[in-house]
């Protein structure tokens, strides 16, 4: 299946300074990927711990929170469970998934916005992967917007995203727009290719 991106006219531009897609606090991270899902807890902590703005104030060292006002945040997690719904981990010390999720009341936040976040993240052989991933499942169909709008459920319109999957990871990219037509928030999430299939059903069925 051949990747196809998604558009939406009403998605705000993006410009958090001039001449720049990602907001100033991810230009110090780091271009190549140190850690990431399947290596263990104690080695995405450590990263974690290492990476001058990544570095946590409090918690377990796997839980970022950042931001550079309360309109404009961004936080990072890596987690033993594959995302969708919580279940017991098997592997307590294996991290399955890594979460970034940006929230911008300004300026808005744009699937390319997104992207270049991944690719400042985890370097451009991870970027390359995602690049070149194929496209497993987009939401929401016509069919599924149409009927949250019959059944007044708004998050199965206002809900927008895409599962890829490439021959290292799997990838999940998501935005939430508002009922005023605003796209505030934004996540993207790196899991292991076989906790795709899992996470594809859950969406479907939601």
């Amino acid at each position: 299946m051949n990747k196809v991106k998604i558009q939406n006219q009403h998605f705000l531009p993006f410009t958090w300074l001039k001449g720049m897609l990602i907001p100033v606090y991810f230009l110090l991270l780091t271009t190549s990927a140190n850690a990431l899902p399947g290596e263990s807890t104690d080695q995405v902590a450590a990263w974690i711990n290492a990476h001058p703005t990544l570095r946590p104030d409090i918690g377990d060292g796997l839980l970022v929170n950042k931001g550079d006002t309360p309109a404009r945040r961004f936080s990072f997690q890596a987690t033993v469970l594959p995302p969708g719904r919580l279940n017991t981990p098997s592997d307590r010390r294996t991290i399955r998934s890594e979460r970034v999720v940006i929230y911008d009341q300004i300026n808005g936040v744009t699937f390319e916005q997104l992207q270049e976040a991944l690719r400042t993240i985890y370097g451009l052989a991870i970027y390359q992967d995602y690049q070149q991933a194929r496209l497993m499942y987009v939401y929401p169909s016509s069919e599924i917007a149409d009927l949250g709008r019959r059944l007044r459920r708004p998050l199965l319109e206002l809900q927008q995203g895409e599962l890829l999957l490439g021959k290292r990871f799997a990838y999940w990219l998501e935005i939430t727009q508002t009922n005023d037509e605003q796209v505030r928030s934004g996540q993207f999430t790196i899991l292991l290719p076989e906790d795709l299939e899992k996470l594809e059903t859950e969406l479907r069925d939601h």
